[in-house]
């Protein structure tokens, strides 16, 4: 089990591996680099269908807080990428 997981972003349809989480864990998310897109959080609770979380457009440090067992990803879906490179890390601790 991955504790943290990290990608650049250069295309549209990418994210990070998922980061299994347990209820209650505080997940540190970064966003950084220089990139027109929209970056989003997505979680699957049940074990297949991912769900939009939150999205940013720039660069960012902040949390993000687990209320159930869930699988987290960050990244850039379909359609939500046009230039640069995107930085994204998400982590345990």
């Amino acid at each position: 089990m991955a504790k943290k997981v990290t990608t650049s972003i250069t295309a549209q349809n990418t994210f990070t591996d998922s980061l299994f989480l347990l209820p209650n864990v505080r997940v540190s998310v970064s966003i950084s680099g220089t990139f027109n897109a929209t970056v989003t959080i997505q979680r699957r609770l049940d074990g297949t269908n991912w769900r939009d979380v939150e999205s940013w457009t720039g660069e960012i440090e902040t949390d993000y807080i687990s209320g159930y067992q869930q699988d987290v990803r960050i990244g850039v879906k379909t359609g939500d990428f046009t230039s640069g490179t995107a930085v994204l890390y998400i982590g345990i601790g």
